[in-house]
């Protein structure tokens, strides 16, 4: 059974499931989201590769970036963590030497959390920020003739990944976007600001093109791109000659944003820190134009190349 299927059938469960569907859960009441994210070692770390600093960091910053990707301020995070019985402590205070790092840089409060002995290292946060603007955030909002568009760089924490796995350690700058990723939080703030209706958002946790098809999927929209417009740093050719167009579409991890937003919004922005890639039109699923050829990104393509944690036998 396919991750997907887990969550159709918890949906189908549970007697009140209006916040689901997106990252984030609003809570229109407080004006909250909320979130959580758990880091499994093994599944998403190496304590090989990733020090208990870098992973105080990156596990704060996950669910951080969700925030951001909702447009919402951080303010607080609880942390529960389970730890094998012989840990040392110096492992803990490292842990949260990474956290209280990321915290501070972001204004964010850590707020209480759990502590359980486990066979191995399990950190899993819940994240609250607030709402600042009077429109809202979902995936489902995105229109036809909306302009899509994406912060940052694309494919370079899935190639950081790579060479960390070939127990390479250059270049510095490629190895770090995978070990300390930057939530966009600001970036957010700034779509919230200058929104002048409601809008699509997500980050690129799982990757571009799995965000790009579940806001496609989730507004019943198509949408075109143009794989030329999507910003990347031109290392990833030189590393990954064979493969550095899959890195930059379905790598992950790199937390940047993916708008689709009305040209009204749009023209607010500035244009060297929010990047056009492409547009939305009736119809479904997302087509990737790559020097005039289409890669059509539909419900068979999305299962064979996005991340799942449950594959089918």
């Amino acid at each position: 059974m396919k991750e997907i299927e887990f969550l159709d059938t918890i949906s189908a469960k549970l007697a009140n499931n209006k916040y689901l569907g997106d990252d984030c859960a609003y809570l229109e009441e407080f004006g909250l989201y909320v979130t959580q994210d758990t880091l499994v070692e093994d599944v998403h770390f190496s304590l090989q590769t990733t020090t208990p600093e870098e992973l105080g960091w990156k596990a704060a910053a996950v669910n951080l970036s969700d925030i951001a990707a909702s447009a919402a301020v951080p303010l607080y995070i609880t942390v529960s963590l389970s730890l094998p019985e012989d840990i040392d402590i110096n492992f803990v205070e490292k842990i949260y030497q990474g956290l209280n790092k990321i915290c501070q840089k972001y204004n964010v409060a850590v707020i209480g959390g759990d502590l359980t002995r486990s066979e191995k290292v399990f950190i899993s946060i819940c994240a609250i920020g607030k709402k600042i603007s009077k429109f809202n955030v979902s995936r489902s909002y995105a229109k036809p003739d909306d302009i899509v568009i994406v912060t940052g760089n694309h494919g370079e924490s899935a190639a950081g990944l790579t060479l960390l796995q070939e127990k390479k350690t250059e270049p510095d700058e490629i190895i770090k976007k995978h070990l300390l990723p930057s939530p966009q939080i600001e970036k957010g703030l700034e779509l919230a600001k200058s929104a002048t209706r409601d809008f699509a958002l997500m980050d690129t946790s799982d990757g571009l093109a799995d965000a790009l098809y579940k806001i496609s999927k989730a507004s019943k929209i198509a949408i075109d791109i143009d794989f030329s417009k999507i910003p990347f740093n031109s290392i990833l050719k030189e590393l990954f000659p064979q493969n550095y167009k899959d890195l930059i579409l379905w790598g992950g991890e790199d937390f940047e944003l993916v708008a689709v937003i009305p040209e009204t919004t749009y023209k607010k922005l500035d244009k060297r820190e929010f990047k056009k890639i492409g547009i939305a039109r009736k119809g479904n699923d997302v087509f990737i134009n790559d020097n005039n050829k289409i890669l059509c990104i539909d419900n068979e393509t999305f299962n064979k190349k996005s991340f799942m944690h449950f594959k089918e036998k």
